[in-house]
């Protein structure tokens, strides 16, 4: 295979939760292939530290290069903030020049002002991303006088990955740091789920949080964005191949990722399970 030859658009996450952003690209973009690779045996990335998380992610980018992708979305926050500059800036440079690795921080930071009146947003994230400050240094580019208050949420992921997050046990997590981020600023009136994972618990979320305040989830944000992207820059359309395909690796168990692709995507998927290093 040549470097320019056409494959799939590449979608890389710690774990499940880019599947939540994967649907909504599939639905928008249904004629492209795509591969879809989550770390699940080292999941969560939140808690790690830098080094190691621009390791995993980096090792997770090539080897969806080496699957003949020439563009990768990092649908992972933590990734997206912790790895992704380092990934374009130095990695990259070093093969071939038309390959591409985008985040999902960008596409959600250039909205968020717009959809609040308040001018007061909050941020739920994992440890990672908040420590990264990536989204307020990002929403400081395009809304300078926004207010931004960020709350981690260090159990969430752990309650997702575990199918726990439509128990009652995680009636008090999910309290407990909404509640936090609302005593660092009543005024706002827009959260960002800022992980892929916390869609899961949007039904908590809103039943804790009070009808004017709105949840914005990165999917549709993404998914757009990335439309966007691929018509304004058709020399790397032209090199992501459109036959429909679909192809799912895990580096965990695929009997247990397919059956929690269920609670993300809807539908059963044939996984294989691969090893990063």
């Amino acid at each position: 295979m040549s470097d320019t030859s056409p494959g799939p658009i590449g979608i890389f996450d710690s774990g499940y939760g880019g599947l939540t952003v994967f649907r909504k690209i599939e639905r928008l973009l249904p004629n492209y292939d795509f591969i879809y690779l989550g770390d699940n045996a080292r999941a969560p990335y939140g808690p790690r530290g830098f080094e190691t998380i621009y390791e995993y992610t980096l090792q997770a980018v090539q080897e969806l290069f080496s699957r003949g992708c020439q563009l990768v979305i990092l649908a992972c926050n933590t990734s997206s903030a912790r790895a992704l500059r380092n990934i374009q800036q130095i990695d990259l440079p070093k093969g071939p020049e038309h390959r591409r690795v985008l985040g999902i921080i960008r596409p959600t930071t250039e909205l968020i002002g717009n959809l609040s009146k308040s001018k007061h947003v909050g941020i739920l994230a994992t440890e990672g991303t908040v420590k990264s400050e990536s989204y307020p240094i990002e929403i400081a580019k395009f809304f300078p006088r926004l207010e931004v208050s960020q709350q981690a949420c260090p159990m969430w992921v752990p309650l997702i990955e575990n199918g726990e997050h439509e128990s009652e046990g995680a009636d008090y997590f999910v309290k407990k740091y909404l509640e936090q981020l609302i005593e660092k600023d009543p005024m706002i009136d827009t959260i960002l789920l800022g992980c892929t994972h916390y869609p899961l618990l949007l039904k908590k979320i809103n039943e804790d949080l009070p009808a004017m305040i709105k949840i914005v989830r990165q999917g549709e944000l993404v998914a757009t964005s990335l439309q966007d992207y691929l018509s304004r820059h058709p020399e790397l359309a032209s090199i992501c191949s459109k036959k429909g395909s679909r192809q799912f690796y895990t580096t965990g168990d695929p009997e247990i990722f397919s059956n929690k692709a269920k609670q993300f995507i809807g539908k059963e998927i044939s996984v294989d399970r691969l090893v990063l290093s």
